[in-house]
């Protein structure tokens, strides 16, 4: 009987032992992070790389801290189109890769321009130029967001790829009271929609799996009544302007790829 008494208590200290040690088991693969600087952390502060802009704060760090993967490479440059996956970052992936993130796209169909322009132009000009961009996003883009996906599943036929999706920007009737019209808030928005439609249908199309910014910065993006996790404005900072802070790298991607990959 006192054997049957300690065997409940033995079993609890082993169930503890385990729990205790889950993670420094929780090493995985090789690790690449690939993009532009929605991925490099740009916004986020605390940089690197020159002007790739690498933050310690970047989910893609975050993420390697918590799950110490055998090997991980940061890539992902501020300013970084298509055409710079497939001519050098997806050189970083190799076959024993286990995990790629990749969010690219924005700059290909010029959404820095289309900030600029809302800022500078009328309502009718902004949206002009909204839909300039959406048009391109729509022909062009799946050509080359193809060619980028290639160049990262030619170098490895098992790794999980996860292509990071952008956040809308604005919280439509929120809390700002200065600032950009309604109109162009939605224009904007409307940008954001048509390129997480054309960048998950393609990473579909490739097998890849999508994170939704849209989802990930929902009830954070400017104009909510709850912090923002995307920068506004930052005339000291220009080019951090419009992308994730520290906390939508935390909160927002961090948070949803941690979801995603356990």
């Amino acid at each position: 009987m006192r054997v049957l008494r300690l065997l409940p208590i033995a079993l609890l200290a082993l169930l503890a032992t385990i729990a205790f040690a889950a993670p420094a088991s929780a090493a995985t693969g090789k690790y690449v992070a690939l993009g532009d600087s929605y991925s490099s952390g740009l916004g986020a502060g605390s940089y690197s790389g020159g002007t790739c802009k690498r933050s310690s704060n970047a989910y893609a760090q975050l993420w390697a801290n918590s799950h110490a993967p055998s090997a991980f490479t940061f890539l992902a440059c501020s300013g970084a189109v298509t055409a710079d996956i497939v001519n050098s970052q997806a050189a970083a992936v190799t076959a024993d890769t286990a995990l790629v993130t990749v969010s690219i796209g924005g700059n290909d169909a010029g959404f820095a321009d289309v900030m600029v322009t809302c800022n500078t132009s009328s309502d009718s000009t902004c949206v002009s130029r909204n839909n300039e961009a959406q048009n391109f996003a729509r022909t062009t883009l799946p050509g080359r967001l193809d060619a980028a996906y290639n160049a990262i599943r030619a170098r490895s036929a098992s790794a999980q790829v996860i292509v990071v999706g952008y956040p809308r920007i604005y919280r439509l009737g929120g809390s700002c009271i200065i600032g950009l019209s309604d109109t162009k808030r939605a224009a904007i928005n409307q940008s954001a929609d048509v390129l997480a439609s054309v960048i998950s249908a393609r990473a579909s199309a490739h097998g890849f799996r999508f994170l939704d910014g849209r989802s990930a910065f929902s009830g954070h993006e400017i104009c909510a009544a709850r912090p923002f996790w995307l920068h506004s404005i930052e005339w000291t900072s220009i080019d951090e302007s419009y992308h994730p802070t520290s906390d939508g790298h935390n909160l927002g991607y961090f948070t949803a790829l941690r979801a995603m990959t356990g």
